[in-house]
């Protein structure tokens, strides 16, 4: 739908009609590509079709001002801080006044505190396995140090509230708040959002003005 006022980015398979849906995978542009896009067959499920190519960090192939709405579920911390950066400078950008930016993505402060109540000799490393930050192993050989390079599962920057909130309002956002499932004004968002995605973890929605 390319007139869609909705947008959503790293949508993976999750895909409504009356949204327009971008992702960044790598699998997706192999699945774009004319013939030989049939055959790959990397996932078990395959992208839905009216998912398109989309790098938020470089800008989506949208108009400035246009969308009414936002949405991203576990993206922003598989970003560097100056990519996550760009990202919010961008979805700002195509936003209309007014328009709302809803995302959810894991909670820092959450995983602080569950370490810092933990007395057991696995709490550092429950931590580090919670935030996908540490590697059990050092990639050596040249396949897994591509493999390293190319994934997008690792987390490369967490986030708790008061540090997305100032870097949303650096932006230029305002009415920036907490945000827990299916609590948005925009019954629209229901379409996007899956509670699962958003237990223990950290929802916000903030406003264009």
């Amino acid at each position: 739908m390319k007139d869609s006022q909705y947008v959503q980015y790293g949508c993976g398979f999750c895909a409504p009609s009356n949204w327009r849906n971008f992702d960044a995978s790598l699998t997706l542009k192999y699945e774009k590509l004319p013939v030989l896009g049939k055959l790959y067959k990397k996932n078990v499920q395959r992208f839905p079709a009216n998912v398109e190519v989309g790098n938020i960090v470089k800008g989506l192939p949208v108009p400035e001002n246009s969308c009414r709405l936002a949405y991203c579920s576990h993206v922003l911390e598989h970003l560097s801080l100056h990519d996550c950066q760009k990202a919010i400078r961008n979805t700002y950008r195509i936003l209309e006044s007014g328009g709302l930016f809803r995302f959810v993505l894991p909670d820092l402060e959450y995983y602080i505190k569950q370490y810092t109540e933990d007395s057991t000799p696995g709490a550092a490393q429950n931590f580090m396995q919670g935030t996908i930050l540490g590697r059990k192993e050092k990639p050596r050989s040249i396949n897994t140090v591509l493999f390293e390079w190319l994934r997008t599962s690792a987390h490369l920057w967490m986030w708790d509230y008061k540090a997305l909130k100032q870097e949303l309002e650096s932006a230029g956002f305002t009415d920036v708040r907490r945000a827990a499932f299916g609590d948005s004004s925009e019954s629209e968002f229901g379409a996007v959002e899956a509670e699962n995605r958003w237990e223990n973890c950290l929802g916000i929605e903030c406003r264009k003005p």
